[in-house]
This record gives C-alpha cells, structure tokens and sequence, in this order.
C-alpha cells in the first residue's frame, strides 16, 4: 500500500466558508456536511485521539495530506480526472487515486475511534 494518503473535506478554504462551517458545527452539529472535520476535529481544536494517531502514522513513515475541496479540486484536477463526493480518504498509487474510506462509510462512523479502527485496518498497524 502506497505511504500517501489525502484527507480530503467537504469544506472550502475561504475565510467566509470557514466561518460559516464553524457556525454550522456549533449551531447544528447533526446538519453539518463534513463528517471527517466532525470526527477529526472538536470546535476549537483537533480531537487529541486523532492528533496522537496521526503524529503516529508520520513516524511510521505515511505522507498526510490535508484538502479542502476546493483545494484538492484545483491541485489534482490536471493529474487526475476523477470526480469524487466528499469527505473521502483516498490513497495515492503509482498512476492513480483510490478511495480508501468513502464518503458514506465516513458520513456512518459515530466517532474517531471508529475511524482510526478503520484506518488501522486498512492501512496495515506496522
């Protein structure tokens, strides 16, 4: 398995969608579009749990990489011509992306321990 995984949110990266998304979560947390930023990431700051994981998985050599849509729409849109609903985990391959957690199975999980037991699975705990 490929050492590089993108995280990629359903958010955008301008200063109005962020303070929007951060209303959003506060206001109605159940309406909120983005279940990776609601898994990963509390109000104010990241989830610890998952901080601790993924400081894990740098040591263990993994490349993390962290977009917005918008972002991610405009760095890979020439390399890749896939059309993906978002969040999603994708993992990079020598010619290609695959999905390794998809939208839905994202958008199903209660909480990041249910997450990290996922990634844990599928990326391997070396």
């Amino acid at each position: 398995m490929s050492k590089k995984i993108l995280f990629i949110y359903n958010a955008n990266s301008d200063t109005s969608s962020k303070l929007l998304d951060f209303a959003h979560k506060i206001v109605s947390p159940a309406t909120y579009d983005c279940a990776l930023c609601s898994l990963t990431f509390g109000n104010f700051t990241e989830n610890n749990q998952w901080k601790t994981f993924r400081e894990n998985l740098l040591v263990k050599g993994y490349e993390l990489e962290f977009y917005h849509k918008d972002e991610f729409q405009k760095t890979y849109k020439s390399k890749f011509g896939h059309t993906f609903t978002y969040p999603i985990i994708l993992v990079e391959t020598a010619h290609d992306l695959e999905v390794l957690v998809s939208t839905g199975q994202l958008n199903a999980m209660e909480d990041v321990t249910e997450l990290i037991g996922v990634l844990v699975i599928l990326i391997g705990n070396d």
